[in-house]
């Protein structure tokens, strides 16, 4: 970063954000907060939608084809967070004509998809940033901080757990068709418990597990179980689920030395907290401290500013293509062996 941080905020970005449903109104909320950042085009199919963002911005336009955002020179990047079919089209759209672009997680239908996006911004020398917001909320940001500065030790394995309960009519939703989902549960939470697995242990070389629908009336897994492993042995168990009934979210890192328990979301999945258990030369009962994060989840906006500064600083973003294929790749391998389909 540059020594004077004001110096950050002397080019002036414009951006569009393709696809106005909560995601999007997050992210046009976020850019309003960033000096130097500016919205120009709301875009989205429903024109009432666009325009109710637009109208909330001095200087945005609203627009029902995002053609019109990508093809406009002043526009720098866009951020497209619409259903999860119409992400690689776009994005890979928008990298051809040369913008940055954030990509709502999981980033595409497939990895294949988001392969070609990776050579594309390549030879167009933009950045990609795939959405994986999780990793910015408080307590995954205290973890980070934990595991870096060496307290654990040596990481011995993860253990994740991500669910919620539906809702009535959950089974009819575009998220149970896989042509607009490309898969269920294991491709909507799912990925984010990969995403951060990968991120603490890195590069996964095994791959077991599998998914199912236990509960709900679709085409796609409702509940999937993984055991992932890298080459050192290290493994991230993981289980999500969609007939959780009680919203929970618990993230959970082992070290030599301690272990740190991640609890809660905020809203449904109950106050975010962190655990950080540290054991003693003598064992026996561990040194215990923890920490609450009740505020709003401000995880969306410091995301965001990190795209921004990507592609302030020409930063290759962290997580990429390269972690979002990854992923996806995960993903596919499980689905494969449980019959379901992938593109």
């Amino acid at each position: 970063m540059p020594n004077d941080p004001s110096q950050r905020n002397i080019q002036l970005l414009s951006y569009a954000v393709i696809g106005c449903g909560l995601i999007g109104k997050k992210r046009a909320a976020a850019l309003a907060q960033i000096k130097g950042a500016r919205l120009i085009y709301a875009c989205d199919l429903d024109g009432a939608r666009a325009a109710e963002v637009a109208n909330a911005y001095p200087g945005c336009k609203a627009s029902k084809d995002f053609n019109e955002a990508i093809e406009d020179s002043t526009v720098h990047a866009v951020i497209v967070s619409t259903l999860n079919s119409s992400l690689a089209p776009i994005a890979l759209a928008a990298a051809k004509a040369g913008k940055h672009v954030l990509i709502e997680k999981p980033g595409a239908l497939g990895s294949s998809e988001l392969k070609e996006i990776e050579k594309v911004a390549s030879a167009k020398g933009v950045q990609i940033r795939i959405g994986y917001n999780h990793r910015f909320h408080p307590s995954l940001l205290k973890a980070r901080e934990i595991v870096e500065s060496g307290a654990l030790g040596d990481l011995m394995f993860i253990r994740g757990r991500y669910g919620h309960g539906g809702r009535k009519g959950y089974d009819r939703e575009w998220r149970s068709d896989p042509k607009l989902s490309g898969g269920g549960e294991l491709i909507d939470q799912g990925v984010h418990l990969i995403d951060l697995s990968l991120s603490y242990l890195g590069d996964i070389v095994t791959v077991e597990g599998h998914a199912s629908t236990l509960f709900w009336d679709m085409k796609v897994d409702d509940n999937a179980f993984l055991s992932l492993r890298t080459a050192k042995g290290q493994t991230a168990w993981l289980q999500v689920s969609c007939s959780e009934w009680k919203n929970l979210f618990s993230f959970e890192i082992y070290g030599r030395d301690g272990k740190l328990a991640i609890d809660g979301l905020g809203g449904s999945y109950g106050t975010e907290k962190l655990t950080y258990y540290r054991m003693l030369p003598e064992m026996g009962p561990p040194e215990t401290t923890s920490w609450e994060f009740p505020r709003a989840d401000q995880s969306w906006a410091l995301e965001t500013t990190a795209f921004c500064e990507d592609i302030r600083l020409g930063r290759t973003p962290s997580p990429g293509l390269k972690e979002g294929i990854r992923t996806l790749e995960i993903v596919e391998t499980v689905y494969k062996r449980s019959g379901y389909p992938t593109l």
